[in-house]
């Protein structure tokens, strides 16, 4: 963790409350901002508590520590999201999304495990560009400018937005509604750990896994009991796309399971600035202290 709480903070915008965001991403997934920006547009939203949440990758908390560039009273703890794939339990799109929060950056086989796991992005990637390029709607002019030599966790949303640019499509979520999501046209499946193996792996590095934005949790108990006894240690019940009956309800699966819970904004950057999606997040303080505590738990189990 990193914590610069004797610099002087940044001026807040943005009309939210939250000082918690547990779910984000940046360039070094699907996002649309570089690391730095991210860690600054949230500070100076007022946000204190911070992760990073990149899918299948700890680089951008790597690169801000490392860098010492971690903005003024704020925390980022270290924050992954792997997309597991839940074979035989059925799921929209086959998969359970899973949050790690306090991951050992320096643990040699949970980066092993994620390198394995941007490959299997990668794969999917170069497929589904294939895939549009022989339907008609070629994106290769789209997506020349990206690095191909950096190992980032190449993701659809990237696909979507080179749609946007091509004219193929007109949002995000259309892209993946018609052509590149499960049932679409380019639909290319994903490889990659469970549901098991990503809990284990994130708990190996000491670290607290917590399933993502599940608003199926009131419906899918023994699943979720199945899943606890492998290791899940919570539920993300603030999510900002959650309307508050989801949310009562899912806080209520939670707390009959003894979960933590945790919650964010998912923030992508698609449609809003960091301060427009802040103003419609709502995850209270407390949550950031109870998941410390938890990953200090995790930090002292034997493994």
């Amino acid at each position: 963790m990193s914590r610069h709480d004797n610099r002087t903070s940044l001026p807040r915008v943005g009309g939210g409350e939250s000082v918690v965001d547990l779910h984000t991403h940046t360039l070094r997934s699907d996002g649309v901002l570089q690391p730095i920006e991210l860690v600054g547009a949230a500070a100076a939203a007022g946000i204190r508590t911070l992760a990073i949440t990149d899918h299948d990758s700890l680089a951008a908390y790597r690169e801000l520590v490392a860098d010492d560039a971690v903005p003024a009273g704020l925390e980022l703890l270290p924050g992954v999201e792997i997309n597991a794939l839940s074979r035989g339990i059925p799921l929209v799109d086959g998969e359970l999304h899973v949050l790690g929060f306090g991951m050992d950056p320096a643990n040699e086989a949970f980066e092993t495990a994620l390198v394995t796991q941007r490959a299997a992005r990668r794969l999917r990637f170069e497929r589904t560009v294939k895939r549009l390029r022989d339907i008609g709607l070629a994106i290769d002019e789209q997506i020349s400018h990206i690095d191909l030599t950096r190992d980032d966790a190449l993701g659809r949303p990237t696909i979507g937005r080179a749609l946007i640019a091509a004219g193929h499509a007109e949002s995000v979520e259309d892209a993946f509604q018609r052509l590149i999501g499960w049932g679409g046209p380019a639909y290319v499946q994903r490889e990659g750990m469970g549901p098991r193996a990503a809990i284990e792996a994130i708990r190996d590095a000491g670290g607290v896994p917590v399933l993502a934005h599940f608003s199926e949790a009131p419906t899918q108990m023994p699943l979720l009991r199945e899943l606890q006894q492998l290791g899940l240690a919570g539920l993300e019940v603030y999510y900002i796309s959650f309307r508050p009956e989801t949310v009562m309800l899912v806080r209520d699966v939670a707390a009959r399971l003894g979960l933590l819970a945790t919650g964010g904004s998912d923030y992508h950057g698609d449609t809003a600035t960091y301060a427009e999606a802040h103003a419609a997040l709502h995850v209270p303080p407390e949550v950031a202290e109870t998941l410390r505590n938890r990953i200090d738990d995790a930090a002292d189990l034997p493994r």
